[in-house]
């Protein structure tokens, strides 16, 4: 994504505002704070502001509670869209989200209203903006024998066929390691050499808006250990308990989501519940940590970055409102 320069303003592009940034940041106020100041300044063509959904975990119907999904008093009136639009035993992937987002920019397009993207999952913005690699269909066996295979296996056959990606991934990863073994295998090249090739991204096809929330760490931290207690005294365990009961795949998503190992570890009577807790807060801190890393290396250098948590929403909406 960093090879994307945010558009200046073009009349003739349709407008896209983008609010990003890792969790427990405060993304998902200020874009309702947006729709309501465009709903409030009534500008023909600026009326209606959508918030549409960018968030991994927020995609999924069954993590209403642990992806910390806006409660309808929380979106204030605003509509929000695909916010628990997959079901848990169904994989979103990247491309599948950015369909999907696709179509729901252009629907808020036609209305005449304004689209604010809102989420901290810099792959599925990244498919969007900049676009896919080309990767053709995965043949069905190569598949099942990769996934067959023991993790430790499968990383130790990516260092010797995909170097670069093996090295880029955490040993535990198994989704992305099968993928980048099959990849390769299927294909005959890297996931790397096909991602030289983009396709179907629409950062050239609209007048893009972006800003990206950096508060200071030691804030963020402790915001995310409160968000993880506070989601325990709301449902988080029940949540996990339901997920538990469907018998899902381990190595789907959903049961891959921050907090719902740990959980489940202490339903499973393999954590004390003061064990779980404190493991859980760690998840979290840790996600947020590689989402401030990534957003700060790999966003574009001119979208609009916001350092400190006591920020002056107006001047941030000075740029956001000339949508």
């Amino acid at each position: 994504m960093g090879n994307v320069a945010t558009p200046k303003c073009d009349d003739r592009k349709p407008p896209l505002a983008l609010i990003a940034g890792p969790t427990a940041s405060g993304k998902s106020e200020m874009a309702v704070q947006l729709a309501l100041a465009l709903r409030k300044r009534g500008r023909e063509g600026a009326r209606n502001g959508v918030v549409i959904n960018a968030d991994s975990a927020q995609v999924y119907a069954d993590l209403r509670v642990l992806s910390a999904r806006p409660s309808t008093e929380e979106m204030r009136g605003v509509e929000h869209r695909l916010f628990g639009a997959w079901d848990g035993g169904f994989a979103c992937s990247a491309a599948d989200w950015a369909n999907a987002a696709r179509a729901e920019i252009g629907r808020v397009h036609e209305a005449g209203g304004v689209p604010i993207l809102c989420g901290g999952t810099g792959l599925y913005l990244q498919t969007l903006i900049d676009g896919i690699a080309p990767i053709p269909e995965i043949d069905p066996a190569i598949r099942d024998a990769v996934r067959a295979m023991p993790m430790e296996a499968a990383y130790a056959a990516l260092a010797r066929e995909d170097p670069e990606r093996h090295t880029a991934l955490d040993p535990s990863d198994r989704q992305r390691i099968s993928r980048a073994l099959e990849v390769v295998r299927s294909t005959g090249r890297t996931i790397g050499e096909w991602q030289e090739t983009r396709e179907g991204g629409i950062g050239g096809q609209v007048d893009l808006h972006a800003v990206v929330l950096l508060p200071n760490r030691e804030w963020l931290y402790a915001r995310c250990e409160r968000r993880f207690e506070a989601m325990l005294e709301h449902g988080a365990v029940a949540e996990v308990e339901a997920l538990l009961a469907r018998g899902l795949s381990p190595d789907l998503p959903v049961m891959r989501a921050i907090g719902v190992r740990e959980i489940a570890g202490f339903l499973k009577g393999e954590l004390e519940r003061d064990e779980m807790i404190v493991a859980g807060a760690q998840a979290t801190r840790n996600y947020a940590k590689r989402q401030y890393t990534w957003f700060r290396n790999q966003s574009p250098p001119d979208w609009l970055r916001i350092e400190d948590h006591n920020y002056d929403i107006e001047s941030v909406f000075a740029s956001l409102l000339q949508l």
